[in-house]
C-alpha cells in the first residue's frame, strides 16, 4: 500500500524526508501558510527523483478554519486509509492544527521523536460518525445564527424537536453523549434563566466542515 502524506509546510522538511523512507508515497499534500516557500524546490527535487507527486495547497481563513478545509479537500480526492499526517514539518501552530484536524476526521497521524518515526495515538474514528442526523441538525442551526447561539426552546423550534429532545441531544444522559460533553456546544444561562447553547470553535468548524458527513443511526 502506498500512502498519500499531508503535512504543514515548514522549516523542517528533513522530518518529512524520514516518514517518506517509513512509508511507501505515492503522493504529498503540502498545507502552505505562504511561510517557507523556498522549501517547496528542495522538496520537489527529492520527490520527483522518486517518482512522487508533491501538490501544494493554500490555507485561506484563520488557521484552524483553513487546516480543516485543505483535509476535507484532500479527503475528497484521495481514499482516506491511504492518508498519513506528517505532523513535525510545520512551525508548532501549525503542527497542532494538523494534529487536531488528524484526530477530528480519524487520520493516522506520525511524527518524528527522538530521531525516529512514531505513529501517534489518534484513535481511528472520526467525529462525523459519532454525529446522528438531529445533532448534526443542531450544529448547522447555530452556525447559521448570530454569533451561533441560540437558546433551547428556539432550537426545538426551528429543529421540529421537542424540548426534551433537543435537552437530551446537547446535554447527553447517562448512556449517550451530548454535544456538550463533545466538546461542540458550550451552554450558559441568559435573559429570563433561559439555557443559551453556543458552538464551540471546533463544533463550528464540524458544522462548516461536514461534507457527506458519515452519519450515525438517527436517535
Amino acid at each position: 500500500m502506498k500512502y498519500n502524506i499531508v503535512a504543514p509546510l515548514g522549516e523542517n522538511v528533513q522530518a518529512l524526508f524520514s516518514v517518506m523512507r517509513e512509508f511507501p508515497t505515492e503522493k504529498i499534500y503540502l498545507i502552505s501558510t505562504g511561510k517557507h516557500r523556498e522549501k517547496i524546490d528542495e522538496l520537489r527535487v527529492v520527490a520527483d527523483k522518486l517518482g512522487i507527486g508533491v501538490q501544494v495547497l493554500e490555507l485561506k481563513g484563520t488557521l484552524l478554519e483553513g487546516m480543516f478545509k485543505a483535509f476535507a479537500q484532500i479527503k475528497s480526492a484521495v481514499d482516506e486509509d491511504s492518508l498519513l499526517v506528517d505532523v513535525s514539518t510545520g512551525d508548532n501552530l501549525e503542527n497542532c492544527a494538523a494534529l487536531s484536524a488528524s484526530y477530528v476526521n480519524g487520520l493516522k497521524a506520525t511524527a518524528i521523536m527522538e530521531g525516529k518515526v512514531v505513529m501517534l495515538p489518534v484513535l481511528k474514528f472520526s467525529y462525523y460518525r459519532l454525529l446522528p442526523e438531529r445533532k448534526l441538525a443542531i450544529l448547522n442551526f447555530l452556525k447559521m445564527q448570530p454569533d451561533c447561539c441560540s437558546s433551547l426552546e428556539d432550537l426545538g423550534g426551528r429543529t421540529k424537536m421537542s424540548l426534551p429532545l433537543v435537552s437530551y441531544h446537547v446535554n447527553g444522559n447517562a448512556k449517550a453523549e451530548g454535544l456538550l460533553t463533545m466538546g461542540l456546544v458550550e451552554t450558559h444561562l441568559g435573559a429570563r434563566g433561559k439555557t443559551q447553547v453556543m458552538l464551540t470553535e471546533l463544533g463550528r468548524l464540524i458544522a462548516e466542515g461536514a461534507i457527506e458527513p458519515l452519519q450515525a443511526a438517527a436517535k
